[in-house]
């Protein structure tokens, strides 16, 4: 392997596009998104400020690359009505290029007043849902603070099915309030028995500067939840969904190319309130190399009224000790881990930068070094944390 970065430019990298809708009907209590309840957004507005946002990004250098992927998240996004999407989109299209076959994804919550959007969502060119399911239980629905139901959340899929959605992502959590192992496992054949083509299954956690983590629920125990997250990973499998990330699986054909992009740490541009992007610039010599990190104003009042010169909150380049932490934050949540030379192609640095911490993770049984990749073990999964603080500690 050699110990020089690999000579293709930044601009070989694929470039996504993240749109950040900030709006919902109400804020769930283990949600630490960027979201803010609302019961009258300003849709119009917003659509307006975000393709101006999108103008400043095309603006900076290296950001003139064909889009790979367009990514609509939230928040709630089903909450725009059909003509804003398209708007947007079409804006989008008169700015930029896009590859054939471009991924285009709205997120959506379950609820028919949202579903009757799909049709629109559908003509404007998104041709990807993934819809916040949660659970298929009352009960536990209600623990969540969710506003829907079951009957909501199959009704959704129906009528997404019927506006013409052949791609569409379900999200499940696990480890909920007062669940058993049984209940778990229930819930999740009630969600394979709709036969998403991608779902995202994962753990409840407590995150700071939400209602959960200022007054905790009782949640399954350490054991109970790893339980629940083996049991739901074979039974995944058995059913056709192929695990390629910590918490995602899909049928074939099916992985989401946008959140690969992330993993893979290419570059992404971010538009709208509280989005981050990241950017890499080649320059003249090999290795010349930057990778800007951004972050655009999080509150959507102050993304709105601000100047549009002062729409960022915080730009910064990467240094090395953060492209090494934050490249493996990423390419290790990946089941297959990471081809040898991607290091080297993302970050610009020389792989001896990281050798001997992937030679030490394999002497402890945490990764495995294959002869043109890295891959991380089962136990290397189990304690992925502990796996990713050696890239940060350097050892």
């Amino acid at each position: 392997m050699t110990d020089t970065p690999s000579n293709g430019g930044a601009d070989a990298l694929p470039l996504a596009l993240y749109v950040h809708t900030p709006w919902c009907v109400s804020k769930c209590p283990y949600c630490d998104f960027n979201s803010h309840a609302a019961d009258a957004p300003p849709f119009e507005r917003y659509a307006t400020r975000l393709l101006a946002d999108l103008d400043l990004e095309l603006d900076r250098p290296g950001a003139r690359r064909p889009l790979s992927s367009v990514f609509i998240g939230g928040g709630t996004p089903s909450l725009f009505p059909g003509p804003v999407v398209r708007r947007l989109l079409d804006g989008v299209r008169e700015r930029t290029d896009l590859l054939p076959e471009i991924e285009i994804t709205l997120e959506a919550n379950p609820g028919t007043r949202d579903a009757a959007r799909f049709t629109d969502y559908r003509e404007a060119g998104v041709n990807r849902l993934s819809i916040g399911v949660q659970s298929l239980s009352a009960t536990h629905l209600r623990a969540l603070g969710r506003i829907h139901g079951p009957a909501e959340a199959r009704e959704t899929l129906r009528m997404a099915r019927a506006a013409g959605f052949d791609n569409i992502n379900l999200d499940m959590m696990f480890a909920l309030p007062g669940q058993d192992l049984a209940e778990a496992q229930r819930d999740l054949e009630g969600l394979i028995a709709l036969e998403p083509e991608h779902i995202s299954y994962y753990q409840l956690t407590l995150e700071p500067n939400t209602r959960f983590y200022a007054r905790p629920p009782r949640l399954p125990d350490s054991d109970l939840a790893a339980d629940m997250a083996e049991r739901g990973q074979e039974r995944l499998v058995r059913a056709g969904y192929r695990q390629y990330e910590v918490s995602a699986y899909a049928r074939d054909g099916a992985r989401c190319r946008h959140n690969l992009n992330y993993w893979q740490f290419g570059d992404y541009l971010g538009i709208g309130a509280g989005a981050h992007g990241k950017l890499s610039v080649q320059g003249p010599a090999q290795g010349d190399r930057q990778v800007y990190r951004t972050a655009k104003r999080r509150h959507p009042v102050a993304y709105l009224n601000a100047s549009l010169d002062d729409l960022a909150s915080s730009a910064r380049v990467l240094d090395a000790d953060d492209l090494v932490l934050e490249f493996a934050l990423n390419a290790l949540r990946l089941a297959e881990g990471f081809p040898r030379d991607l290091f080297a192609r993302t970050t610009g640095l020389p792989w001896s930068r990281i050798s001997d911490i992937v030679r030490g993770a394999e002497q402890d049984g945490m990764a495995r070094i294959l002869a043109d990749r890295i891959e991380p073990t089962a136990l290397g999964r189990r304690f992925l944390d502990d796996l990713i603080a050696r890239f940060a500690t350097g050892r």
